[in-house]
C-alpha cells in the first residue's frame, strides 16, 4: 500500500466517524461542527482523486459560507434538545428501512455504473489542460443551457425565499425610497412664526388665612 491509498484510508474513517457523529450528536452546535469536519476530509479525498476544482468548491462554499451560516443560526436559535428527541424512537423504525431503501439504491447504481463502462482516452490537447479547466470548457460548451436553467432556478428560488420571509410589521419602520427620493428642498425646511416672548401675567393675590379661635377654659 502506498502513501496515497493510506491518505485514503485515514481521509475516509475520519469522513465516516464524522458524519456518525453528526447524526448521533446530542448537542446541534456540536453535529454543525462534526459536518464541517466531514466536507473538510471529503475535500480532501477528492484533492486525492486530482478533483481540485471540486475540493476548492466544497471548501469555499460550504465550510466558508454555508456551513458557517448553519452555526450562527444554531447558536443564535437556542435549541432545545431535548424537544428535538421527542419521539426518535417511534420513527426510528420507519426512518431506518428508509435509509436502507436509499444505501441499497445507491449501491445498485453505483456497482452498476462502474460494470462495463470502457475508459476512453482523452485527447491530446485536453489532456495537457488543468482539472478546474478542462471542466470549465465542458461546462460552457456542451452544458451551457443546462448551466444557465439551474442558475435561472437558484435565482427563482433566492427571489421566492425572500419574498416569503419578507413581511411589514406594524411595529417596523422604514423609508420608503422613492419618497425619499423626489423629496424638495422647500420640504425638508418650514418656518412657524411664533409670538414674541412677553411677560408672564401677575399672580394672583392669595386668599387671607384665618387665624384658628382660641378655647374657653
Amino acid at each position: 500500500m502506498d502513501v496515497k491509498t493510506g491518505f485514503f484510508y485515514v481521509f475516509s474513517l475520519v469522513l465516516l466517524f464524522a458524519a456518525f457523529r453528526v447524526v448521533t450528536a446530542r448537542n446541534p452546535v456540536h453535529a454543525v461542527l462534526y459536518l464541517m469536519l466531514a466536507f473538510s476530509q471529503a475535500s480532501a479525498v477528492w484533492l486525492l482523486l486530482q478533483a481540485e476544482f471540486l475540493a476548492i468548491v466544497l471548501v469555499l462554499v460550504y465550510l466558508g459560507a454555508v456551513m458557517v451560516l448553519f452555526l450562527f443560526v444554531v447558536m443564535m436559535l437556542d435549541l432545545n434538545a431535548d424537544s428535538l428527541r421527542q419521539g426518535f424512537w417511534k420513527h426510528f423504525p420507519l426512518a431506518a428501512l428508509v435509509g436502507v431503501v436509499i444505501a441499497l439504491e445507491m449501491a445498485y447504481v453505483l456497482m452498476g455504473g462502474f460494470r462495463g463502462v470502457p475508459v476512453t482516452p482523452m485527447a491530446g490537447d485536453i489532456a495537457q489542460l488543468s482539472n478546474t479547466k478542462a471542466l470549465g470548457i465542458l461546462l460552457y460548451t456542451e452544458y451551457l443551457y443546462p448551466v444557465q436553467i439551474a442558475a435561472v432556478i437558484l435565482v427563482v428560488a433566492m427571489i421566492a425565499a425572500i419574498a416569503l420571509t419578507l413581511r411589514q410589521r406594524k411595529d417596523t419602520k422604514f423609508v420608503d425610497v422613492s419618497t425619499q427620493i423626489h423629496v424638495k428642498a422647500h420640504d425638508r425646511l418650514s418656518v412657524v412664526k411664533v409670538d414674541a416672548t412677553r411677560p408672564a401675567p401677575p399672580a394672583a393675590p392669595a386668599a387671607p388665612v384665618e387665624a384658628p379661635a382660641e378655647k374657653k377654659p
